[in-house]
């Protein structure tokens, strides 16, 4: 008997986009190798659509906020029926920048230094607290935002004009800058699967550079590094896909400078675009786009 499977895609994040697109890959993959699909949005008719349609699993395709946070997982447990990628709680803390960075600091690995800003308070002071911290430039981002969105390299000079642009957030993190190579790993079913790095024409690996072929970013796999190194990186992504209680697939985003790899964020629900990467370190490992989703598929649960 052919199997069931409900995409869920789309949602009301400023990933929205990627998120359709990651749904129209996995789901044409899906019916061309006999699969019964169906796909829809993260609405009030899901509750309908899943009685109607009775899906074996459900496939969760959201990005951002309301499906990469806790948020959508928490609906998901309430329907019963086994889903995709990480559970409630791990999603909620990998996708709170300020909470996965304060469990990498307390299990020692490696992090940019930051300073949680809150809009009620004064710029006055800020620029002083950031010198005496860790310096220009900076990153400043928010909190609970995927897909490198409203993420700004600042210096002195431009920092007031670029904070203002993420006045709407209310809290936001502001990270040393670290420079060196772009490097992200991925962790499947709790296996060490692969790396990537990335070399982008534009500032830095920003919303642009990820998902507009026009940016031109190169990617790189196998990546040029020593085996002592690339074993390090695969164990710290472990790490941390094991210390917030992950499952199915996740992509921890480093820096690698001065020899060291500096965890930058762990995403839950990587993308699965013509342009995104975990598929593309799939295919060098030789498993095939329908046998990452099958795997993920495997994994399903319905365990917080």
């Amino acid at each position: 008997m052919k199997k069931k499977i409900l995409v869920i895609s789309g949602g009301f994040s400023k990933e929205r986009e990627i998120s359709i697109q990651t749904g129209i890959q996995v789901a044409r993959e899906l019916k061309k190798n006999g699969y019964i699909v169906k796909v829809c949005e993260p609405n009030n008719e899901i509750y309908k659509i899943v009685e109607k349609f009775k899906p074996n699993k459900i496939f969760n395709a959201l990005h951002g906020q309301f499906g990469e946070d806790g948020y959508f997982q928490t609906i998901l447990e309430n329907i019963g029926i086994p889903y995709t990628h990480s559970g409630v709680e791990a999603s909620a803390k990998a996708m709170d920048k300020e909470v996965s960075k304060k469990l990498f600091i307390k299990n020692k690995i490696l992090t940019p230094r930051y300073i949680k800003f809150d809009f009620d308070r004064p710029y006055s002071k800020l620029q002083n607290q950031i010198e005496s911290s860790f310096g220009f430039p900076v990153v400043i981002k928010p909190i609970a935002e995927g897909s490198s969105v409203d993420v700004f390299i600042c210096n002195k000079l431009n920092f007031k004009k670029k904070i203002k642009l993420l006045e709407n957030y209310k809290k936001i993190l502001i990270e040393e800058f670290i420079p060196g190579r772009e490097i992200q790993a991925a962790i499947l079913c709790k296996k060490k699967l692969g790396a990537i790095e990335l070399k982008p024409k534009r500032k830095f690996y920003d919303y642009q550079a990820k998902y507009d072929s026009k940016a031109k970013t190169e990617h790189i796999i196998p990546v040029n590094i020593n085996e002592k190194d690339s074993n390090i990186l695969m164990n710290i992504s472990l790490r941390a896909h094991n210390l917030l209680g992950c499952r199915g697939v996740t992509r921890s985003d480093f820096k690698f400078f001065n020899n060291k790899f500096y965890l930058l964020e762990i995403n839950t629900q990587p993308g699965m675009t013509k342009l995104s990467l975990v598929p593309e370190i799939c295919a060098h490992k030789g498993i095939s786009f329908i046998k990452l989703i099958e795997l993920l598929l495997n994994d399903a649960s319905t365990n917080k």
